[in-house]
């Protein structure tokens, strides 16, 4: 069964919405700003700091859309949304509609609009910006359409909702083989493999090895950035499906592999994602009031602000370092900014144009006012007379050629070395990957991940698809949402050559 949409450039509806305005007229609207909490406010609350569009800064924004006819955004987005299909339905005030766009191609329009760094993406293929203007604002459309679906439905009495609900023709897949598909990790890879192989047709059951699902997207990012209960709707619209989730299930221990195909499974993905930190390997790095990103966020978003006072770490009026310059740095150092912290350091060892962190995310970092302690890099952490940190020995760095990457590498700049108070530290400086258990047959790179065929996602085990962090190393979100997309209509499509065969 292909799952594959055709775009309805060429309907009347769209031909005569292109007609009501010239390209130079939308042009010339200029690119509608997102309202967002006062910085000074949003310091004091978790509250989510983008506050969405309007319905009437939708439509605007979705009027500046040209509709290209080869749309460059497409191509730029990894997982491929009909991205001037779903924004001239807005434009048409047809909101329903532009998310059944996008429930096409993506399980989780409401993640992505939020998080993906579109600027890098889709946008940046916009045709915008060869007209030197500012690209269409899709991520903020994306998240506009999905939101907009949530919302109307919390307003449906739950009786006319269900009665609804059953007679959608998104809620279940149309056919149904006799075949059921197993899928390690629930992050935005395992979620977007399970949401494409349910609408195939599969049976699909979801281990969890955490008491939560969602990945990276629950442990991993503030609620700030991204509230839980929207990776808790996305969640349930899988569920909705006909989608399986158990949690608390390692697989590898609860169940080995072995053990899945004897349960009946005749496919497996894996998307265990790479959450095991990496260390910078300096003197002091084991000292307490050191710790990793991965360990700091996962107890601030799983557990709440209380567990540092049950470790003994509270963040009110402290002194905060966070180490490194990606998204996970930087939504660290605005939680310590939320948690009391009396001052917030980023400490980047390359200056603030090579940071990878989104533009935006630096922004409000900054606007929260966090420190940004460019070309520095620690290099030993000092213990006070009862073995706690204390302070920080921190060595000025300048920018030499480029490296493998394209950015220029760092250097240290001989007898420049600062000693900064600290009270916590936060590395964060890169992740491995979270390597399966007990796997056998599946080959696997030095890192720990695991090898696959580019084009199919398919491992040495040819029952087994692998995507996400396990295979790129730590991605996007969209990246690992492509992969499981690639995966899907690769098992799928083997799935059902096999059916042929047989029938024949």
């Amino acid at each position: 069964m292909k799952t594959g949409f055709k775009t309805d450039r060429d309907a009347e509806w769209r031909i005569e919405l292109r007609n009501r305005m010239s390209a130079k007229e939308r042009t010339a609207i200029p690119r509608v700003k997102m309202p967002e909490l006062d910085a000074e406010y949003r310091k004091k609350t978790h509250r989510e700091v983008n506050e969405g569009l309007s319905l009437e800064q939708a439509v605007l924004e979705a009027t500046r859309c040209l509709d290209c006819p080869d749309p460059g955004c497409i191509k730029g987005c990894p997982v491929h949304n009909d991205i001037p299909g779903f924004i001239k339905n807005i434009e048409r005030r047809e909101y329903p509609e532009a998310i059944k766009v996008l429930n096409h191609t993506t399980v989780l329009p409401a993640v992505c609009g939020r998080v993906c760094p579109q600027e890098n993406q889709c946008e940046a293929s916009c045709i915008y910006n060869k007209m030197k203007k500012p690209s269409v604002a899709i991520g903020n459309l994306e998240r506009f359409a999905a939101d907009f679906e949530r919302q109307i439905t919390g307003y449906i009495p739950i009786e006319k909702r269900k009665a609804e609900e059953d007679s959608v023709e998104e809620a279940a897949p149309r056919h149904f083989y006799p075949i059921k598909v197993a899928v390690i990790g629930s992050g935005p890879s395992g979620l977007t493999f399970a949401g494409d192989m349910r609408m195939r047709g599969y049976g699909v059951t979801v281990f969890e090895a955490l008491s939560q699902f969602g990945g990276v997207l629950k442990y991993g990012i503030p609620e700030f950035c991204l509230p839980n209960e929207i990776v808790d709707h996305e969640i349930g619209k899988l569920r909705k499906m006909g989608v399986e989730f158990r949690k608390d299930t390692l697989i590898g221990a609860t169940y080995t592999y072995d053990e899945l195909f004897a349960m009946g499974f005749k496919g497996i993905y894996i998307a265990t994602g790479a959450g095991k930190p990496r260390f910078m390997g300096i003197p002091g790095e084991n000292l307490p009031g050191v710790m990793t990103a991965n360990e700091y966020l996962i107890r601030l978003n799983c557990l709440g602000p209380g567990i540092f006072g049950v470790n003994g770490v509270s963040l009110d009026g402290k002194r905060v370092a966070v180490i490194g310059g990606g998204n996970t740095a930087i939504d660290a150092v605005r939680y310590a900014v939320r948690m009391g912290a009396e001052r917030a350091m980023l400490v980047y060892r390359r200056g603030l144009d090579e940071m990878p962190a989104r533009q935006e995310e630096i922004r409000h970092a900054r606007e929260e006012g966090v420190e940004f302690m460019m070309l520095c890099n620690p290099v030993e952490y000092l213990p006070d007379t009862n073995g706690y940190l204390r302070a920080m020995r921190v060595q000025k760095m300048e920018l030499g050629e480029p490296d493998e990457s394209g950015r220029r590498s760092p250097r240290p700049v001989e007898g420049a070395i600062d000693e900064i108070e600290v009270d916590l530290v936060v590395e964060s400086v890169g992740y491995l990957p979270n390597t399966p258990q007990r796997l056998e047959g599946v080959t696997m790179n030095r890192k720990g991940e695991i090898v696959v065929d580019e084009t199919s996602m398919q491992s040495s085990a040819s029952a087994i698809y692998a995507g996400g962090d396990i295979v790129r190393g730590p991605a996007t979100v969209i990246l690992a949402m492509g992969d499981g997309r690639k995966a899907a209509a690769s098992m799928a499509e083997a799935f059902e050559k096999a059916m042929g065969e047989i029938t024949l």
